[in-house]
């Protein structure tokens, strides 16, 4: 097999986070040696989380065993897991700003059992394909400030966001967040775009919309869109395409990458 190198649009801080903690790791369990350096293992584990790259191409890329490499990216996506922030953490950051941008993604996955129809929670009608529903949280110039655990891919973004207490802590802390329509009825704090009146009983047809209405909307549209930058950088990282583990490990996946795009950032 040939190897050859390569680049990626990853700045050296998330590098040296992901470094920083498996050196941590490895003195606390006295590791004495290992195949890879840390900084070695954290470029292998950046370059499948941003990149897709598979076992065999990374382990004849770095002169290791495939199973090496499982073993290597299963530690280092754990501990990257576990420094992903909480909740209550990200909303000690939104608090700190003018208002936040809360919308919800669809992660397509491709690993979900049909049997019994298993697979039906996880389909999703707008989307027309299987994933998992994750609810993100971005500052006003887009930049990532939380990202949910995964839920099936039927839920709806309402649902999923009072289903992990997004909507209960915007409240609670009275912080303003801009979102779209499906999250009609979240509270005072959540601004919604306007939506159609309800139909003329003359005409059986829904009233169009006002020429202020239609501003309102296409301000709010502006103050919304950046949110769709942090969906954009989420899915530049190419293991998140297409999720091919298991929905049930899911979950420390998505919080892994979180933690190198809050580092990237």
């Amino acid at each position: 097999m040939l190897s050859y190198p390569s680049g990626m649009t990853v700045s050296s801080r998330a590098l040296h986070v992901l470094s920083d903690a498996l050196r941590a790791h490895r003195n606390q369990r006295r590791t004495r040696w290992r195949k890879l350096t840390p900084g070695r293992q954290a470029l292998l584990v950046i370059a499948h989380l941003r990149k897709g790259e598979t076992y065999a191409d990374l382990a004849c890329g770095f002169g290791v065993g495939t199973s090496t490499v499982y073993r290597y990216l299963r530690e280092a996506i754990r501990l990257l897991a576990a420094m992903a922030p909480t909740l209550e953490q990200a909303i000690e950051v939104a608090i700190g700003k003018a208002f936040v941008i809360l919308d919800g993604t669809l992660l397509r996955i491709d690993r979900v059992g049909m049997a019994g129809g298993y697979d039906r929670a996880f389909y999703s009608g707008k989307h027309k394909a299987h994933g998992l529903n994750v609810q993100v949280i971005a500052d006003p110039i887009g930049r990532l400030v939380w990202i949910s655990p995964p839920l099936p891919g039927a839920r709806h973004d309402m649902g999923a966001a009072r289903e992990h207490g997004i909507i209960d802590a915007l409240d609670q802390h009275q912080i303003r967040a801009a979102a779209d329509t499906a999250y009609q009825g979240a509270g005072p704090t959540v601004a919604v775009p306007q939506r159609r009146r309800r139909k003329d009983p003359d005409t059986g047809r829904y009233r169009r919309l006002s020429r202020a209405q239609k501003e309102v909307n296409a301000a709010h549209a502006r103050r919304r869109g950046p949110g769709e930058r942090a969906n954009a950088e989420l899915k530049n990282w190419k293991v998140l395409r297409k999720i091919r583990s298991s929905p049930n490990r899911a979950d420390e996946l998505i919080a892994a990458v979180q933690t190198l795009v809050i580092a990237n950032a």
